[in-house]
């Protein structure tokens, strides 16, 4: 199972080892690559940041060898894959979903989901060489199959970790080879068949020498890391993975000191029975190397200072899934746990301290160096709640809660924060609709502006290059396909570049793009464009102002004439990325040799996956030649010099390929006697020494095969000045590329002399006029067939804000804005550049008030940013107010003051009127938005009636902790009612219908939260009722909550009945809240009492309330509490049941009993007046701001009823704790002053 089969079971992008192609990018969400990186086709996920990983792996079946290569500095990808989280290599527990890492400079990240930075070139770093771990699969594939590059970014240093492939028994191949043999070459010309030399010493030939990793042939597993920058260590790591177990089993550490010729096994230095699980090396410093025991043995890491020659242990207290290294501090790390916790180290891994919990994925960053004033500061994303997040920045050894800054005003969408270059990013959803948000030089969030009506579904940034951002995005009426936009410095306002960009899915869900950055060659990109449902590739010189289609070569490689004209017909390119980290993939350039594009494809109408061939171009793109007629992988040796071909096979191979004249002719050499199934190649390109490795097996049962290539042979001595030619960028002719024309060196074709390693490429540039083409169309503004950049319709050049007053003068864009990195001079006339205009004097229009986030809402308490626009308007000589509608107001001279927003904390509940004017010389504007401000509710008490009378209106109230005014929706449920009553206050009349047991619901809705509380009322023709008291023991055991009052009311019941005889389902007793314990008893008639027996049915209410008065008057009614506790309830007052006397003239014992009746509701109203708090009624209207709030009753009253202000209640937290305070002093007797919050009682006089 070769190199190639491994390509077809893998499942996502990879991570390249420095030594063999210095520029890979894997699976980011934004990928933006220095200036010696290079675009893929890019995976992308909203707003995901990629981790660096160490450790790559890839999904392998049941049958396959995985072997890993470890080159320092790996990036990894973490994305979300229907909910669960696919780790490129950083997280484990993936099973055979797992993932083939990226390797990139530092600080590599993506989603918007925004994604991040430069992923490619893993061999020039600027932290110098990273360290990749790889997981290659031996397999023998069936099918041939390609990952798309990632848009996800990489960043720095984080390693990814995941388990790959079980392997299963095959036959092991017959013939091992050990030993060193020379490998002669065969020359052709591409079309021509090989033909044979006698061989010589001094002929082009490679030195080779095989070396089998004895006693691991079932170990299917393998990681591999050369330290690189001539250094001779190489150390390999080889695992057996169970599948059934999830777990390693067994481990090997090799190490060969000798660039491969020889390994020696390492298991007594760091344990005969310790089982390592991933090896991790410093990207700063490659000489150190940090190593993982798996924790389903022990938690430990192994640590190393001298490559790997001696280790010590030091166990740990979580399970690592991630690192992340510093890219300057080479012994400052991160680690991710498998619990969501991030730790930090700032002595290589000897000591951990928790930095915080709950930390999303992948979505955390170490400083970036020049912008962070601290080297040790983290950003971090933690997640709040499902779907939400925030950003959080902090110290790594000091992130307490009262050290962590929190940058961004709000909640951000999870797995949304990307910190790369001069960027963060950030998105939001609200609503279903996300808005995207970008920070330039840590400076505030802004919005970021595409064209109006681009209305996007979707968005992904590709990169943050030159400091500038590349996003690809879904607009309204787009399904299948992104256009390419392209924004100005601060990443705020985007222009179109190219439509309908081919794009897809990857396993993990993730988006592909197919976008690619030629390296070496400023602003040239390639993009695969779906065109009249024909999928075309396209080029651009300009960094996307113009595109145009390939020219197909005029032969095929067997000479014959392709006839391939344009428009009609054009070569067509893959711009995927290879699965495998140890090849180059369809597509491969170098920064070392610009203008050298190698890649595979086809010639026809549109790009197609048969008929694969492969084509190079030795000029930029201007013309091509097929050089294979099958697909190969090709990759750069001798700092760019030479190329190296390994056929794309299933099947084992012992050849392969070299060029050193740009393709022209090929050099067949042997690098094995018999043939080997290649799993990868490893080299160092940077380096002197030219060796290369290649990995794989002769057999699947047999051991790990490690071939050492020394490629020096090719060469017969070192490049002088005369080995050189010169060779000028050109685009169809035209000299002038990205302003400016520039002249490289190469090396004459066929010399077999080696390139210096700080050899400098370009020999002249000088720039050039400017042109159109040297510009992009400004903000609001499209190119146009012509050329020309015409303000699109919506747009109003004349209308944007003018920072300046009628004695200055302003920069009015003509449309046009420099590309960025173009060199051209503009002439006398300066067309192109903003032009200096006066200022007129014009009145403010298109006035506009929002919030920072786009809310209309906003919890009390919170700090709200209001933001002021103006369209149009002398700005510095424009007065804006804003009245915020709390009574409080704010001026400011001019606009200008309020480019940062305007704060504001809303102290109490309620909806504002905020409105905002502008006013000058010439005019005013204004315009209003109302917020809302709430807070959570917390507890919500229907208080109503547990009797009421049939046909007669009765008041329901719901009491709201804390009090809120005029944000909350009441909806109120009747019985079985399908539909609910909804109201905006917090009471509502109802008259009941039908006697029996009715049942009340209230739900309460406040934003996203509701709560509800519900009682059964029942409902009579008439009733009697009694209020009660108790013995002052009961307050003392009152814990005055709903359950203990239904329990002490179902006693007393129970205890009523046994005194009098009559039946329970007569009698309900009601205890208040509060204290004193009250309660009211209501007596009910028969059920079974017919309505021709009322007059009856009434007398008898009356005897049994008679009845009633005199068991109390004498004490007979009595309960055990406690033992030893015994209360006795009280009669407190009669209350006139609703019981109507048709008799006209009143008896004096009624009359008497009226008269009573009236001096206790006056006794009771100006002892509640003056001397009582009634906290649980707070039903308040707010008529005007002269009157005070009342308290209405929850029964029917008359108009002339007395009313309570409510301005004589203490506040609902003083409240309770009184009432606690009052609860827990105990014994204390009858004499001292409570704090009384008793409820008046729910009955009707008649």
């Amino acid at each position: 199972m070769g190199l190639w089969s491994f390509l077809s079971f893998s499942l996502l992008a990879f991570v390249l080892l420095g030594s063999f192609h210095p520029k890979f990018v894997a699976q980011a969400e934004i990928s933006s690559p220095r200036a010696n990186d290079r675009y893929y086709r890019l995976e992308v996920t909203p707003l995901e940041a990629l981790a660096t990983r160490k450790s790559t792996e890839i999904k392998v079946d049941n049958r396959a060898k995985v072997f890993i290569a470890s080159e320092s500095g790996a990036n990894v990808d973490l994305k979300q894959n229907n909910g669960k989280q696919v780790r490129d290599g950083t997280q484990r527990g993936l099973g055979n979903e797992a993932l083939i890492g990226n390797k990139t400079a530092p600080n590599c990240h993506n989603r918007l989901e925004i994604p991040g930075k430069k992923c490619n070139n893993i061999s020039e770093d600027n932290q110098g060489q990273p360290a990749a771990n790889v997981m290659l699969e031996n397999t023998f594939p069936d099918l041939k199959k390609k990952a798309k590059r990632s848009a996800r970014t990489t960043f720095t240093e984080n390693v990814d970790r995941s388990t790959s492939g079980e392997a299963q028994s095959r036959e092991r191949f017959s013939e091992t080879v050990q030993g060193v043999s020379n490998s002669r070459p065969e020359y052709r010309r591409a079309g021509e068949e090989p033909r044979g030399s006698n061989p010589r010493q001094s002929e082009p030939h490679l030195d080779t020498s095989t070396f089998a990793l004895s006693g691991d042939s079932a170990h299917n597993q393998a990681m591999v890391h050369w330290s690189g920058h001539n250094s001779s260590v190489i150390l390999i790591l080889t695992k057996l993975y169970d599948f059934n177990l999830g777990a390693v089993t067994e481990s090997s550490l090799w190490r060969s000191s000798d660039y491969g010729s020889t390994y020696t096994k390492l298991n007594d230095k760091v344990g005969s029975r310790t089982v390592l699980s991933y090896l991790y090396v410093c990207p700063t410093n490659k000489q150190k190397i940090m190593m993982l025991s798996d924790p389903e043995v022990e938690s430990a890491v192994l640590i190393s200072s001298d490559e790997g020659a001696s280790f010590e242990k030091h166990p740990i207290n979580f399970n690592i899934l991630s690192l992340l290294f510093h890219p300057a501090q080479e012994n400052w790390i991160l680690a991710y746990s498998h619990d969501s916790k991030l730790y930090s180290s700032m002595d290589f891994g000897r000591k951990w301290q928790l930095i915080h919990d709950n930390v999303m994925p992948g979505r955390f960053y170490w400083a970036v160096m020049g912008l962070d004033r601290e080297s040790d500061v983290v950003h971090i994303e933690t997640r709040i709640a499902e779907g939400r997040a925030q950003y959080v920045k902090c110290r790594a050894q000091r992130c307490t809660e009262a050290n962590r800054l929190y940058l961004f005003p709000g909640y951000v969408d999870t797995n949304s924060l990307v910190v790369q270059d001069e960027y963060v990013f950030t998105q939001v959803t609200k609503s279903g609709q996300a808005s995207y948000f970008v920070s330039y030089m840590r400076e505030s969030f802004k919005r970021m502006k595409l064209p109006k009506y681009c209305l996007p579904k979707d968005m992904h940034i590709i990169s943050t290059d030159e400091k500038q951002v590349f996003a690809a995005v879904q607009e309204w009426n787009q399904n299948n396909t992104y256009s390419l936009y392209i924004s100005d410095s601060p990443g705020v306002y985007f222009t179109l570049s190219l439509e309908n960009l081919r794009t897809g899915r990857g396993p993990g869900g993730n988006l592909l793009v197919d976008f690619y950055k030629v390296e070496g060659i400023n602003g040239m990109y390639l993009a695969n464009k779906l065109l009249d449902s024909h999928v075309k590739t396209f080029i651009t010189y300009n960094k996307g102002q113009t595109w145009a289609l390939l020219p197909a070569p005029a032969n095929d490689v067997a000479g014959n004439n392709l006839h391939c004209i344009l428009p009609f017909c054009s070569l067509h390119l893959h711009l995927e990325m290879s699965e495998n980290p140890y090849t180059s993939g369809p597509i491969t350039s170098k920064k070392s040799v610009p203008g050298i594009i190698v890649a595979a494809g086809n010639i026809g109408t549109e790009l197609s996956s048969t008929n694969l061939g492969m084509f190079i171009t030795s000029d930029a793109g201007n013309s091509w030649r097929q050089i294979f007629d099958q697909e190969h992988n090709v990759s750069f040796l001798d700092n760019g010099g030479a190329l190296l071909a390994v056929l794309h096979a299933t099947a084992p191979i012992r050849h392969l390929w070299i060029s050193l004249d740009e393709g022209k002719k090929w050099d067949r050499h042997s690098f094995s006697l018999a043939p080997l199934y290649v799993d990868g190649v490893l080299m160092e390109p940077e380096s002197d020494n030219h060796i290369i490795t290649f990995f794989g097996h002769f057999s699947h049962r047999s051991e790990w095969q490690l071939i050492k290539i020394d490629y020096k042979g090719l060469f017969n001595r070192r490049c002088m000045d005369g080995d050189y030619q010169r060779w000028q960028l050109h685009n169809k002719g035209e000299l002038c590329v990205m302003g400016e024309k520039q002249i490289f060196m190469k090396r004459r074709p066929g010399n077999r002399c080696m390139l210096a390693q700080d050899y400098s490429r370009i020999y002249s540039s000088e720039p050039c006029l400017c042109t159109a083409y040297d510009f992009e169309c400004d903000y609001g503004w499209e190119r146009q067939v012509d050329g020309k950049c015409s303000p699109a319709f919506w747009f109003n050049p004349n209308g944007a804000t003018k920072s300046c007053s009628t004695s200055q003068s302003f920069l009015n864009s003509t449309g046009y804005r420099k590309v960025l990195s173009n060199n051209c001079k503009e002439g006398g006339r300066n067309v192109y550049s903003p032009k200096r205009q006066a200022c007129r004097p014009r009145p403010p229009r298109g006035l506009r008030l929002s919030t920072s986030q786009g809310e209309l809402s906003a919890t009390v308490g919170s700090n709200v940013t209001f933001m002021v626009y103006l369209d149009d308007g002398d700005s510095l000589r424009t007065s804006i107010q804003l009245d915020f509608g709390d009574g409080i107001k704010i001026t400011y001279s001019n606009l200008s003051r309020t480019d940062d927003g305007i704060n504001h904390v809303y102290r109490t509940t309620g909806i504002y009127r905020v409105t905002v004017s502008a006013e000058n010389n010439q005019g005013s504007d204004s315009n209003t938005l109302f917020l809302h401000i709430t807070s959570p509710v917390e507890r919500v008490y229907l208080s109503a009636p547990i009797v009421a009378i049939r046909g007669k209106e009765v008041n329901l109230t719901a009491v709201v902790w804390p009090s809120h005014t005029r944000t909350l929706t009441f909806f109120w449920w009747f019985d079985n009612s399908s539909e609910p009553i909804i109201t905006l206050e917090g009471s509502i009349s109802y008259t009941f219908q039908r006697e029996g047991k009715n049942k009340v619901t209230v739900q309460v809705s406040s934003g996203s939260t509701i709560m509800q509380d519900s009682k059964v009322i029942t409902v009579k023709e008439f009733f009697r009722s009694l209020l009660l008291s108790f013995s002052l023991a009961l307050d003392e055991h009152n814990p005055d909550i709903p359950e203990w009052r239904d329990d002490i009311g179902r006693v007393v019941r129970t205890a009523l009945s046994q005194v009098s005889g009559v039946p329970q389902d007569q009698l309900l007793v009601s205890l208040y809240p509060g204290l004193p314990s009250t309660a009211e008893l209501f007596i009910l008639p028969d059920e079974h009492t017919s309505s021709e027996h009322k007059r009856g049915s009434e007398e008898a209410l009356e005897r049994i309330s008679d009845i009633f008065v005199t068991a109390l008057n004498q004490g007979l009614i009595q309960f055990e509490l406690k033992t030893d506790i015994h209360i006795v309830v009280y009669l407190t007052q009669q209350t006139s049941a609703p019981l109507v006397d048709s008799n006209s003239i009143h008896s004096g014992s009624a009359m008497l009993m009226l008269l009573t009746v009236v001096f206790v509701g006056l006794a009771a109203f100006f002892i509640y007046k003056f001397k009582r708090k009634i906290p649980w009624i707070h039903v308040q209207t707010e008529d005007s701001h002269e009157k005070e709030p009342e308290v209405i009753s929850t029964v029917g009253q008359n108009d002339n009823m007395s009313k309570v202000k409510l301005s004589e209640f203490p506040s609902p937290k003083k409240l309770m704790e009184k009432e606690l305070e009052a609860r827990s002093r105990g014994g204390i007797g009858r004499n001292m002053e409570r704090i009384v919050t008793r409820e008046f009682p729910n009955c009707t006089n008649v």
